[in-house]
């Protein structure tokens, strides 16, 4: 996690100095994409086996976006220079058994097959499913049993020593790398068409992606009116480290992959 010289330009290091995470620094961007073929090749690839969703496709879209096009997705700010992961990892935000909102932790994405991801995605689901969440996640329910205010000293203790300072605490398996390079959520799946997330504080992420509502809508194909299946994506983009270009360019190679997903069955 070395501090990347090219990354730290006069810009970037002013922005980490007076923009404060998450309440000032984010961009929101939105964009619609035509999943009509898409949706054919994860159905025939489901009917010979490789148990794919739309979930593990953009997971491993966006990985590989970060690692051909848009490294500067994978960095994050440490008093006040920006540096690079040595990874990509990503954070999948999962809906528990008992309703309440979980995640995983899938790490070094870009290197996974689409039939690899969609394995490891679901051991670790179903390690969630039995209690055994990731360290950081194990955290709310130590935090949830100290008493207010003391919570709240707590919480920003350990968010100054891991976010700002980029200091582990081994003990409760706590690092500035919790959260990996970014989180995807599928909100589309319990029923909502968009939405633009927090970029959450004690998070070192530079976005959160959001798979929305999908949708039957009139597209225009060679020309012609058709109907169309179409998905709604989402981002929040820390503006400290990136800029909306950088959101601009994820979309234009996800818009790409969405075109050729047999490329993703191959590292």
């Amino acid at each position: 996690m070395k501090a990347n010289n090219p990354l730290n330009t006069s810009w970037r290091k002013t922005a980490s100095t007076i923009y404060k995470k998450p309440v000032d620094s984010k961009i929101f961007g939105s964009v619609e994409i035509d999943i009509t073929d898409l949706e054919k090749y994860i159905n025939e690839k489901r009917k010979a086996g490789v148990k794919i969703t739309l979930t593990h496709f953009f997971l491993l879209a966006t990985a590989r976006a970060i690692k051909e096009q848009v490294p500067e997705l994978n960095t994050y700010v440490k008093r006040g220079n920006i540096y690079s992961y040595e990874q990509i990892d990503a954070t999948v935000s999962v809906l528990l058994q008992n309703g309440e909102m979980g995640s995983v932790k899938m790490q070094n994405v870009d290197k996974l097959t689409l039939e690899e991801s969609a394995i490891q995605l679901k051991e670790e689901i179903k390690k969630s499913y039995q209690g055994d969440e990731n360290a950081t996640m194990q955290m709310k329910e130590k935090l949830a049993s100290i008493p207010w205010p003391l919570r709240g000293w707590v919480y920003h203790l350990i968010k100054y020593l891991t976010t700002n300072m980029g200091i582990s605490i081994p003990p409760l398996g706590l690092s500035a790398n919790n959260f990996g390079s970014f989180i995807l959520s599928n909100i589309g799946s319990i029923g909502l068409d968009i939405g633009y997330p927090a970029l959450m504080p004690s998070a070192n992420i530079s976005f959160v992606l959001i798979l929305g509502g999908i949708n039957k809508k009139p597209w225009v194909v060679n020309n012609e009116i058709v109907p169309r299946t179409i998905l709604t994506l989402g981002a929040a983009l820390d503006h400290r480290v990136i800029d909306a270009s950088h959101g601009g360019k994820l979309f234009r190679y996800l818009k790409k992959m969405v075109n050729n997903p047999a490329l993703l069955e191959k590292v």
